[in-house]
């Protein structure tokens, strides 16, 4: 995935405290630079400012923003660096831009939502953050990396399509959440079980999630990852969701600038977490979709791949600590199984790589014919001490909102230093006693929750591979997940990543949230991710 932020240059061999001898140069640098900013923003006005564009000069209109995007954000930036400089040394204070006079900039990198060219670029709220003087550049990196994630997600917060209140809105099918048995869910939560308020729980919890939840944890993991042995509650560490766990793993076990290798296409959170505070690389190991002598199956995950993907790193200089896999894969779908996940598990050890497993949509697995196999369903592990399992309820009980992520390791030294971040990253008490009522109550999700689960998720993932096959749109058939693969390839001319983005604008034009293969590291352009797990009137419209 890639952002403005890591192609600004960074200003190095100088430190802040390095001043030349001619103080004046900054103030009027400033000057020079305030103006350059007015002139770039008068000549993009000009060029974005015709209507009725034909296709071709949409995408010419679309390099032109990309343009504006970048220049934007190197002027800020120098502009927040003169700033900084001229007010320290002179003690100058040189106002900045009225609000009226910023927001006639446009920092983005696609069309506005509503479709239509708009003679006026807009300026999102992160400019601010490059013309103020109270961010680091750490800051501003990580800001302009917030607005260009989460850009498209936060309009549809805002604009919300309902049956009745909003019927013009965004409908959403981009963004892995199961809506399907909201009902099941509502209702259970209501129940008398799940209404308690004790002291304890209105104070402040044990950081690695209270005992009594980690208990359960650990008791639903043993049931349902059918482990060979009981699962101790020791080595379970519970936080605000899968990603926060994830982010603390990444800081634990690497230092700033190490990275991991992922198979991709692969989850994109995971790229925002590792990066927001642990600086950590995800090295992708590409699965293509081709079938070939060597390539068997479509995205199919091999040794040799991981081997020669390794090997690349080590040989540009990069460090490499660990393995992640997502099993069942996002946005794929597939299934690992046991022999596939022992060969990669003995890779890891061979090189001393630690593995974290992401198994947040096991329980998610729709097609009876097929078995999913949890990591901890082995009888023993190549490295039993570098192996990390993940699982959440925000997927498999479609519990989003609740933000619960549990890690499982046999390493003391992880869990410890995991639970750290349970002092930023902690649920609520309350919020954790209903997660160990709903997960105790395996007669309910056995007869009641599961196979209501699965059944919907079967009927509306036939319903939307009848649809996609009735418009012979190609997909990865798979089984298990809230999502179908699909493959648009032959909607983009040329096959490149450009039109890709222009193809995912024109959905946004029309009210529809998709993600696209870029935002997963595909490495083939013209795939896009499509959520299946929603009510079949929003699927239909």
């Amino acid at each position: 995935m890639s952002h403005w932020s890591d192609t600004l240059p960074v200003p190095s061999g100088q430190r802040r405290d390095q001043v030349p001898r001619d103080h004046s140069i900054y103030p009027q640098l400033l000057e020079i630079t305030l103006h350059l900013r007015q002139a770039m923003r008068e000549h993009f006005v000009q060029l974005m400012s015709r209507q009725g564009l034909s296709l071709e000069e949409r995408r010419h209109t679309q390099a032109i923003r990309e343009k504006e995007a970048l220049l934007s954000c190197l002027i800020c930036r120098m502009i927040n660096l003169l700033q900084c400089e001229a007010a320290r040394v002179l003690e100058l204070q040189v106002p900045l831009p009225s609000e009226d006079s910023r927001g006639d900039v446009r920092y983005g990198h696609r069309d506005q939502l509503s479709g239509q060219p708009d003679p006026v670029p807009q300026l999102s709220d992160c400019e601010a953050a490059f013309v103020s003087r109270d961010l680091s550049n750490r800051g501003i990196d990580i800001s302009v990396f917030y607005q260009s994630s989460f850009q498209d997600y936060n309009a549809y917060q805002k604009d919300k399509y309902h049956k009745d209140k909003n019927t013009l809105g965004f409908i959403n099918l981009g963004t892995s959440e199961n809506k399907l048995c909201m009902d099941l869910m509502t209702e259970r939560l209501q129940e008398r079980d799940m209404n308690c308020i004790e002291d304890a729980l209105l104070q402040y919890p044990d950081w690695r999630g209270q005992p009594f939840l980690r208990e359960e944890v650990a008791r639903f993991l043993t049931y349902y990852c059918r482990a060979p042995t009981r699962l101790d509650p020791e080595n379970v560490v519970v936080l605000n969701g899968c990603c926060s766990v994830f982010s603390a793993l990444a800081m634990v076990l690497c230092d700033p600038g190490e990275a991991f290798l992922i198979p991709a296409p692969f989850y994109g959170g995971f790229a925002f977490s590792s990066r927001l505070y642990a600086k950590v690389e995800l090295i992708p190991v590409y699965l293509e979709s081709e079938v070939t002598v060597t390539n068997t199956q479509p995205f199919q995950l091999t040794v040799d791949k991981l081997e020669e993907a390794l090997l690349e790193a080590r040989l540009q200089g990069k460090k490499v600590r660990g393995l992640v896999l997502i099993n069942p894969q996002n946005p794929v779908g597939d299934i690992y199984s046991p022999d596939s996940l022992m060969k990669y598990l003995e890779f890891a050890k061979r090189y001393n790589l630690h593995v974290i497993i992401d198994e947040i949509y096991m329980l998610s697995v729709f097609d009876e014919s097929i078995t999913f196999h949890s990591v901890l369903s082995m009888k023993s592990l190549p490295d039993r001490n570098r192996t990390h399992v993940i699982w959440g309820t925000s997927k498999d009980f479609g519990i989003s909102g609740f933000r619960f992520g549990a890690l499982y390791t046999h390493n003391k030294e992880v869990v410890s230093a995991v639970s750290a971040f349970g002092y930023l990253h902690s649920i609520s008490g309350i919020v954790q006693h209903k997660l160990c009522q709903l997960l105790h109550n395996t007669e309910w999700i056995d007869k009641v929750y599961l196979p209501t689960n699965c059944y919907r998720l079967r009927e509306a993932h036939k319903y939307i591979t009848a649809k996609l096959k009735a418009l012979e749109i190609p997909f990865h058939n798979s089984r298990s997940g809230l999502y179908v693969w699909i493959n648009l390839k032959k909607y983009l001319d040329p096959c490149t990543f450009e039109e890709e983005r222009l193809l995912y604008c024109r959905f946004l034009d029309n009210k529809l949230l998709l993600s696209r293969g870029k935002a997963y590291m595909c490495k083939e352009p013209g795939w896009f991710c499509l959520i299946f797990a929603d009510e079949l009137p929003r699927l239909k419209l």
